[in-house]
């Protein structure tokens, strides 16, 4: 396969390190060098000392280098105008040429240079995660960060992704950074996480980029069960029953976890889980259906929104929280709910709502402890993002749409208390 290939190559080429500095050029300066040189070797040289001076500043600095790159590395309007102008009169090569150079911002280039230095991915990924930090406030940092986002998605797109297993087997380093990147149940010990690896009812999948092979980009867990699982407690239990894996009939995807701050809107989950479920299909062909146990992270706020408290009754709860999903919509129409987004972004139902599913403190404050079982029919998982991606028709089950009418119900009824 092509991308373990360069997995392989990538590893070889990240052994060569390098640390001198003996430039008492500014660093602004520096990447206008970078920019303006055609020699590998002093471009390279020249991105080394860059990257190593950029880990060292403080955070002030950083933001100072970032605003040197929005401002006085971007394009000139005036040149795009007239690159324009000259296309539109006579287009050809040449013409599109000048035009599509003019249009590119200088600070593209430099970005692409820097990538040229060996392990140099994994530290525009940890820069980038900087620069996040600041676009919110500052409408140029933002453009930046569009130019970044823009090169990281040719960079990570799925062809270069590699598909691992993460197992009780796998180097240490890797299983730490499982721990740490955890974020949906916090896996609390060394004992916790050899319970979600070694039992052969449990799996774990990574993607990861030839260019940062010690570093998961997105992982999921995953727990083969006989039938739908309908709280998070019952999977993580340390005195439950394993099953052989033969004996399983549902794959429940019950973790998805973006690992790197500096990939933010680069979407890979989309691909791991229709991945996984294709990989798991193929060697267990006992497996039927394939499902999450998710989480609902905005149920809280929405509520208080309209002015309810989360509520005791389970019925209440699942009822409500079946309307949240179905119903509560950004100002652009798609749902509020980040999970729901996503897994109806990749073609998923809303399958059923539990309520007493996550008894954690999170999973308390969140949501009452009410998770969603959102399904994934290889079948239909095509035409159900095609639905939801044109027009925004949601794929739920009739027992969830007459869930959400009761809780519709019950919403108008407070309104008019």
């Amino acid at each position: 396969m092509l991308a373990d290939l360069l997995t392989t190559v990538f590893e070889r080429r990240g052994r060569f390190t390098w640390s001198g500095d003996d430039d008492s050029r500014k660093i602004a300066e520096l990447a206008e060098a970078l920019v303006g040189t055609d020699g590998e070797m002093s471009g390279q040289k020249l991105g080394r000392i860059i990257l190593g001076r950029f880990e060292a500043m403080e955070p002030d600095e950083k933001k100072t280098f970032f605003d040197h790159l929005a401002r006085a590395m971007d394009f000139d309007p005036e040149g795009v105008r007239k690159a324009l102008e000259a296309y539109e009169a006579n287009p050809n090569r040449t013409t599109y040429a000048v035009f599509s150079a003019a249009a590119e911002p200088k600070r593209q280039e430099f970005i692409r240079r820097l990538n040229r230095v060996p392990q140099a991915t994994g530290q525009l990924v940890a820069m980038r995660a900087e620069l996040l930090k600041h676009t919110r406030t500052d409408p140029a940092l933002a453009a930046l960060d569009y130019d970044f986002q823009h090169l990281f998605s040719s960079w990570f797109n799925r062809g270069f992704l590699v598909l691992r297993p993460v197992n009780w087997e796998s180097p240490a380093h890797i299983l730490d950074k499982i721990i740490a990147y955890e974020a949906v149940h916090a896996i609390d010990s060394w004992d916790d996480l050899r319970r979600r690896l070694q039992p052969s009812d449990r799996r774990c999948f990574a993607f990861f980029h030839p260019a940062m092979a010690d570093e998961p980009l997105i992982f999921v867990e995953v727990a083969l069960t006989r039938g739908i699982p309908s709280s998070v407690q019952d999977l993580l239990s340390e005195d439950r029953q394993s099953i052989d894996a033969e004996e399983a009939d549902t794959a429940v995807f019950y973790s998805i976890s973006n690992c790197q701050a500096g990939l933010a809107n680069i979407s890979f989950g989309n691909s791991l889980i229709k991945q996984v479920a294709t990989d798991l299909a193929m060697d267990l062909p006992n497996l039927k259906t394939f499902v999450t146990l998710s989480p609902i992270p905005g149920l809280r706020s929405w509520l208080e929104e309209q002015g309810r408290a989360l509520p005791d009754d389970p019925e209440t709860l699942r009822a409500l929280a079946a309307h949240y999903l179905m119903e509560a919509k950004r100002t652009t129409g798609v749902p509020r709910d980040p999970v729901a987004r996503f897994h109806l972004g990749n073609g998923a139902q809303i399958h059923k709502v539990h309520a007493g599913a996550d008894l954690s403190d999170k999973g308390r404050d969140q949501s009452g402890g009410a998770m969603v079982n959102y399904l994934y029919d290889l079948t239909k998982v095509s035409q159900n993002h095609e639905r939801f991606a044109t027009k925004g028709k949601i794929s739920a089950t009739s027992e969830i749409r007459s869930l959400s009418a009761g809780g519709r119900k019950l919403l108008a009824e407070k309104a008019g208390a």
